[in-house]
This record gives C-alpha cells, sequence and structure tokens, in this order.
C-alpha cells in the first residue's frame, strides 16, 4: 500500500489545487494543507510553491511527480494483472494535438474510439505549442516534426508529405513559377517560424527564403489566405489534401516537397506497462493512418484529377 501522503500529492498535480484535490478525496482543504506540509517535511524539501492565484511545482515536486507517475502506473498493471482485467480500457486518458489536425483528422473519429472502449474518460487539448507531458499531465502528445524529442516513447503514425501549391485564381493573375528560383519573384505565405523553406527536389535538398506576404502567427490563416489567392504556400497535404482534390489550389513545382524526415507521431513517457488506455489509442490512431492516411489518398486523386 502506497503512503497515502503520496496519493494526496498526485492527486493535488492531478486536481490543479489543494481544494479539488479534497473534494476528490473527501477531506478539507485544511486537512490537506496539513498533510501536504507533512509529507514536505518528512521528506526535507518544499514540493509545490503555494500562490493565491495558482500552485506549481518546484524541481522537487517535479521530480517526485515523475517518479510517482510510473509507481502508480505499476501498481495498477499490478491490480489488474491480479484481477484478470489487464485488457480492460479504461481510467482517464489526455491527449494534446495541434490545433487545424486535432480538429480535422483526430475529432471526427473520437465517438467512434469512445464507442469501442466506453469506460475510458477522454480529454482532448488542441493547441499549436509543444505540450510537455509531465507540466500539463498529458498522457499522450500528437506530433508533426522531424524529431518527436528527447527520452520519449514515440510511434511514426504517417508521413507529412508539404507540396508546394497556389489558388488558381493567384496563378491565373500572377503565372506559375516554373523554377525554385522564380519563388524569389512571387509572393509567398507562411506563420512566422514557417520560414525558409527547407525542400527535397531531384537534385538534393533546397531551401527557399523571402518574407511572408501577410504576417501572421497562425497557420490556419496561411491556408484561408492561400485559398483566397494570395499567394503560395508550402502546406501538409493533410491540410490541404480536400482543397487539392477540389481544384481549390493546384499543386506547383511537384518535383520539390517539403523535407520526408518530418512525420507524424504519438508520443508518450515511457514506462514499462503503459496503461490500456495509452496503448488502444495510439493503435485507433494507426488503424486509421496505415497504410495510407485519408489526405494521401485524396492528395492522389487530386494530382490524378488535374493531370
Amino acid at each position: 500500500m502506497m503512503d497515502p501522503d503520496y496519493e494526496l500529492f498526485a492527486a493535488i498535480v492531478d486536481e490543479g489545487g489543494m481544494a479539488a484535490a479534497g473534494r476528490r478525496l473527501a477531506i478539507s482543504p485544511a486537512m490537506v494543507s496539513k498533510r501536504l506540509m507533512r509529507l514536505e517535511e518528512r521528506l526535507g524539501a518544499r514540493l509545490i510553491h503555494r500562490t493565491t492565484r495558482r500552485l506549481t511545482l518546484t524541481p522537487a515536486g517535479e521530480r517526485l511527480n515523475e517518479d510517482l507517475r510510473g509507481i502508480l502506473a505499476t501498481l495498477a498493471e499490478a491490480e489488474q494483472r491480479v484481477s484478470g482485467l489487464s485488457m480492460v480500457v479504461a481510467g482517464s486518458l489526455r491527449v494534446s494535438a495541434p490545433t487545424s489536425f486535432g480538429r480535422m483528422h483526430i475529432a471526427p473519429h473520437l465517438e467512434v474510439f469512445l464507442e469501442q472502449h466506453p469506460r475510458v474518460e477522454l480529454q482532448i487539448d488542441l493547441s499549436d505549442g509543444y505540450a510537455d507531458l509531465i507540466g500539463t499531465r498529458t498522457d499522450i502528445a500528437i506530433r508533426i516534426t522531424a524529431d518527436p524529442g528527447p527520452g520519449l516513447a514515440a510511434r511514426r503514425l504517417a508521413t507529412n508529405r508539404r507540396i508546394l501549391c497556389a489558388a488558381p485564381r493567384y496563378l491565373d493573375r500572377f503565372g506559375a513559377p516554373e523554377t525554385i528560383a522564380d519563388l524569389k519573384r512571387h509572393r509567398l505565405l507562411a506563420a512566422e517560424g514557417q520560414l525558409p523553406w527547407r525542400l527535397t527536389g531531384p537534385k538534393g535538398p533546397v531551401t527557399v527564403d523571402g518574407r511572408s506576404h501577410v504576417r501572421t502567427n497562425s497557420s490556419e490563416v496561411v491556408r484561408e489566405l492561400t485559398l483566397a489567392g494570395s499567394g503560395i504556400a508550402l502546406r501538409s497535404l493533410w491540410d490541404i489534401s480536400e482543397a487539392l482534390a477540389n481544384g481549390e489550389v493546384r499543386q506547383i513545382l511537384p518535383a520539390h516537397e517539403g523535407s520526408a524526415d518530418v512525420g507524424l507521431y504519438a508520443v508518450h513517457l515511457p514506462q514499462p506497462n503503459p496503461p490500456a488506455a495509452i496503448m488502444a489509442f495510439i493503435a485507433f490512431l494507426a488503424k486509421l493512418y496505415e497504410p495510407l492516411p485519408p489526405w494521401e489518398r485524396r492528395g492522389i486523386a487530386g494530382k490524378a484529377a488535374s493531370r
């Protein structure tokens, strides 16, 4: 049996506050505070910074929280094995994903996952920020990157193909570039931090630098500007494949695409026996996207239609 003060500390971290932890454990806020102080005195370290507005973990608290997560997961797995419930997918599951990708390619499928696993308590957080798995208590993060991050368990779900594209309206007005060098004379569209573009072509890597025709911190704004005919963008196929298939945009300079090392990953903290809910959700996404994700199929159809 784990020391109940450790379980209390874990509850404070999970709930984000002492009052909420007290409600979860059916004890008063005063008792929560007293037991936390008792734990800190016993360990000889401050675990949580308390302010009137929020609680934040100290470095010692972060280390303890990380260690406790592994211990609690191992205990839960042991109990499941003994009780014969090791294959039951249940419990809370917090998933973080990029805003556009999550809205377009995760949210529409969540009801199917929940029908398959009705005992999972699912929380989805959409953000274009880089989710800190420990700090945000996130179980799974979906990342579109060349490097999913050190010290994490990662499964590559799909390749993130990116193509150069523009709307017919823009191409009718300014013409289509015939070479990479021609891009210097065109209006480029990119969110902050997305330029320079690193492309792969017949002769190897190519870098395209410049300034965005419209400055924005939103990749979704870049997408809408591209569809409206404001310029040329480098867009992920998962984001633009439907518009490509419908003729709303056309691929340009098809011999050049974004670097192929960028992929779609599901990452989680490494542990000997990951909770069944984590593995079930990753397997669910893998089944959706493998061997060829739906946006790749649409993209192929769009290219065939444009010939």
